[in-house]
């Protein structure tokens, strides 16, 4: 498996095939790792975010999930096997974890979220173990009994792979700070995921995913909140590219 130079980041050249396989050696060795999943906002925050950057130095697997990454790969002839979102592979974990007998916690999304989107996938994929669910209170991170709480309850149930979906870049920094104490095989942070399978956000239509406008469809469903994100986000892509455009 090789890692591939674009932008402010390396990522792993791989396909969604050999991502499972990947994770699947993760659990199976053991050792607590974490997947982190690179898009134009995690390129933006990392020019400033020096624990966000760490957190990326320090990543077992780094996957593509933007197709604009995908196309500047492309442009700098440094061409990236596929774009691996955190929304597609989700799924597919289950499905691994339902065949081979691994545990999954889910940690995140809305009071109730979290809960559904288990129930959810345990119908889809029979032989699935859910082993625990959990909404924390926003700014539990603030917390210091809450965080514990929080840490105890995945502790107690040692899944085998830990789903974060607290957004960017607080479930990769919740994921960091925790590694060792939560002993995890395969933590991911998963953005919105737990709302897809949940049933509580819809996914864009695959035409617009492949086109790269899942971001315009994800602001057409929340403008209050994604506006201002994707748009001066993708801004601040624009020098971000030409800084790195000749950079091997």
């Amino acid at each position: 498996m090789s890692r591939i130079k674009i932008l402010n980041i390396e990522v792993d050249n791989v396909n969604m095939k050999e991502t499972l396989q990947s994770i699947d050696r993760m659990i199976r060795k053991g050792k607590p790792s974490y997947v982190v999943t690179p898009n134009i906002n995690h390129v933006v925050a990392l020019e400033s975010d020096s624990l966000f950057r760490e957190i990326y130095d320090k990543a077992d697997l780094i996957l593509t999930d933007g197709k604009p990454l995908i196309w500047y790969s492309r442009l700098v002839k440094r061409p990236i096997k596929a774009k691996i979102s955190g929304s597609d592979l989700f799924p597919l974990l289950c499905k691994m974890a339902a065949k081979r007998g691994y545990k999954m916690y889910f940690l995140g999304a809305a009071e109730g979220v979290a809960a559904k989107a288990a129930e959810n996938l345990e119908k889809k994929y029979p032989g699935l173990n859910v082993c625990g669910t959990y909404s924390p209170k926003f700014g539990f991170e603030n917390d210091l009994e809450e965080s514990q709480k929080v840490n105890e309850q995945i502790k107690e149930a040692a899944p085998d792979i830990l789903i974060v979906g607290l957004g960017a870049p607080k479930q990769e920094k919740f994921i960091y700070r925790n590694l060792e104490e939560l002993n995890v095989p395969v933590s991911l942070g998963l953005g919105a995921s737990l709302d897809f399978e949940a049933g509580n956000i819809s996914r864009a239509p695959r035409w617009m995913a492949n086109a790269g406008l899942e971001w315009l469809y994800r602001i057409i469903q929340d403008p209050k909140r994604l506006f201002k994100r994707y748009f001066f986000d993708g801004l601040k892509f624009i020098p971000i590219m030409i800084k790195y455009r000749k950079v091997k």
